[in-house]
């Protein structure tokens, strides 16, 4: 079937290198059909502190808490990330979407981590399988989106050859992500997607409808990073929302969350914004106010 993305056809052999795709011309930003639409989602990272199930402190959150939390802030979904589910039963998974569809809350999406710029086939191989169970448990949970990073090039190889490993192992995940409807949405995250340029270098090689940006407005350390935001918020299909900005060669500062929603809302996004918190003030305080200040925003 022809679609606006043609399809690469890249594929890992067992236990050989992974197929590179020829190189592809750029491709359009998303299609968006009316205003924009911004609904609000609260990521389960924003209180990692209290969720992590690898730290030394035994977590002082479960995730059917940090549900029972967001549906208390009154937000219309959930953003859930790999890390905090203790399993992925079937029966579990199934246990919480039936929490969320109780409470009234969407699954907006997940986010999982990991490295699609690895070297050697077989490592590669487990992050793109590990990759794929997240895109079917995610669809067991009825999520739109999966968030996924790129990674960063290993010491002695070139950017360009490790963008087109990347791209390869990206598109393999998509066609997963197709069969299951789930968009796979990747992060600016440093390594090779840390400027706009290095971003959209990757996410215009790849030619995939079920694509697109996870925007990450707190990840951009660049002199300029609201226009690196404004100029990839046309591919994204999902948001996350930091509450500090890392403008190069400056302390970090307080987000100027009126600019990031009216970037957004130039861009006509249609979707999930996600509020991911990260700074210092213990989420349970800070969360609410900044959910209040988003609700206000985004109308």
């Amino acid at each position: 079937m022809h679609t606006r993305r043609h399809f690469l056809h890249a594929a890992l052999g067992a236990g050989t290198a992974l197929a590179l795709p020829p190189a592809a011309g750029a491709i359009e930003p998303i299609r968006r059909n009316g205003r924009a639409h911004l609904r609000l989602s609260l990521a389960a990272y924003s209180y990692n502190r209290h969720l992590a199930l690898k730290g030394k402190a035994k977590p002082t959150m479960t995730l059917e808490d940090f549900i029972d939390v967001a549906a208390g802030l009154d937000v219309p979904a959930v953003e859930l990330t790999a890390y905090y589910f203790p399993r992925t039963t079937p029966d579990y998974l199934a246990r919480i979407k039936g929490r969320c569809t109780r409470l009234g809350l969407d699954v907006s999406g997940t986010a999982v981590g990991n490295d699609f710029c690895v070297a050697g086939a077989a490592a590669l191989r487990t992050e793109l399988d590990s990759v794929k169970r997240w895109i079917e448990h995610s669809a067991r949970l009825g999520a739109k989106t999966m968030r996924i990073f790129a990674g960063r090039a290993p010491r002695g190889e070139a950017e360009e050859a490790v963008r087109r490993r990347c791209v390869a192992a990206i598109q393999e995940a998509c066609d997963h992500g197709a069969r299951h409807g789930i968009f796979l949405a990747l992060e600016n995250h440093g390594g090779i997607t840390a400027t706009a340029e290095q971003l959209l270098a990757l996410v215009k090689a790849v030619k995939h409808d079920w694509f697109g940006v996870n925007l990450d407005t707190g990840n951009f350390h660049t002199a300029d990073p609201y226009a690196d935001m404004a100029r990839a918020a046309p591919y994204a299909v999902v948001v996350q929302v930091k509450t500090e900005a890392f403008p190069a060669g400056k302390p970090k500062e307080e987000a100027d969350l009126n600019k990031v929603v009216g970037i957004l809302r130039r861009a006509h996004f249609r979707g999930y914004v996600a509020l991911e918190y990260e700074a210092r003030e213990g989420p349970k305080t800070a969360v609410p106010k900044y959910v209040a200040a988003l609700k206000k925003l985004m109308g």
